[in-house]
């Protein structure tokens, strides 16, 4: 049988399932045990070997019982970069992508800036603050160690020098950048506990601690990184689309040009503040 004919049947099984997007899983799923592009499979002309098809009939099967699709290819694309993905890491999604470009605009005018990321999962804002600003000095923290070997593969695999510590929020960070940091960058969990079980089920395949945790870390973050901020440093996080007003009003006595930035559907998305540059 053609890849293209293992596709069509591979996405009408997922579709009977109720999985989103079947056709794209499918070729997603198939490209990865192939090793090729989108080109190079229906290019193909041959039929699938067994082991290759024993694979596959695995990976749907998993795929329609809610495993995510990046736990099964591996992978996951965030602003260019190919970051590795491992069960129990958080799966970097493409509104963070919005938090990205957020912090790199705060960093446009800054010389050699330190940045540190905050609950850093596979990298992927870390990783790509430095891979934009290579003269960017990039501290990344977790607390969950599966979190900081994923995190430090993906540096390795990218030659990207970024320093992945295992630790809770700041305190892993070496005390000389106190006072230092020009940039402190943070997509925490934020999802409310009374809202997990509304989740669809491949999300809370992820880790849980990645994912709940209302603006608790926002609170925190507000209050620890006023020690760590340069003068005129900022503080980038991600906030859940109903959590604007309250993540602002924890900002709002501390910091100046608190800002709340929508996503591409207009929801709240993204929140900078900025350190004063003077008490």
């Amino acid at each position: 049988m053609r890849p293209a004919d293992v596709v069509r049947r591979s996405a009408d099984y997922l579709a009977r399932h109720g999985v989103d997007s079947p056709r794209d899983t499918a070729e997603v799923l198939l490209m990865h045990l192939l090793k090729t592009d989108r080109a190079g499979l229906y290019a193909r002309s041959g039929g699938l070997d067994t082991n290759t098809a024993r694979l596959l009939g695995r990976a749907l099967c998993q795929r329609c019982a809610g495993t995510p699709l990046q736990y099964l290819t591996g992978e996951q694309q965030f602003l260019g970069l190919v970051l590795g993905v491992a069960p129990g890491v958080f799966v970097p999604r493409p509104e963070t992508e919005g938090l990205a470009l957020a912090a790199l605009e705060a960093l446009r005018t800054t010389r050699s800036p330190v940045v540190v990321e905050v609950g850093t999962g596979t990298g992927a804002l870390g990783l790509t603050l430095k891979h934009r600003r290579p003269d960017a000095t990039v501290v990344a923290t977790d607390v969950s160690p599966e979190a900081v070997d994923t995190a430090r593969r993906n540096a390795a695999r990218h030659g990207l020098d970024v320093d992945v510590r295992l630790g809770d929020l700041l305190a892993s960070v070496p005390e000389k950048l106190q006072g230092r940091v020009d940039l402190i960058v943070s997509n925490p969990p934020y999802i409310r506990r009374e809202d997990y079980r509304t989740l669809p089920e491949e999300v809370r395949r992820e880790p849980y601690e990645a994912l709940v945790g209302g603006t608790d870390i926002h609170r925190r973050l507000a209050e620890e990184s006023l020690h760590w901020l340069a003068p005129g440093g900022w503080l980038a996080m991600e906030i859940g689309d109903d959590q604007g007003e309250e993540v602002r009003a924890l900002l709002r006595d501390r910091f100046s040009d608190v800002t709340v930035t929508p996503d591409l559907a207009g929801r709240d998305r993204v929140i900078t503040a900025r350190r004063p540059a003077s008490p």
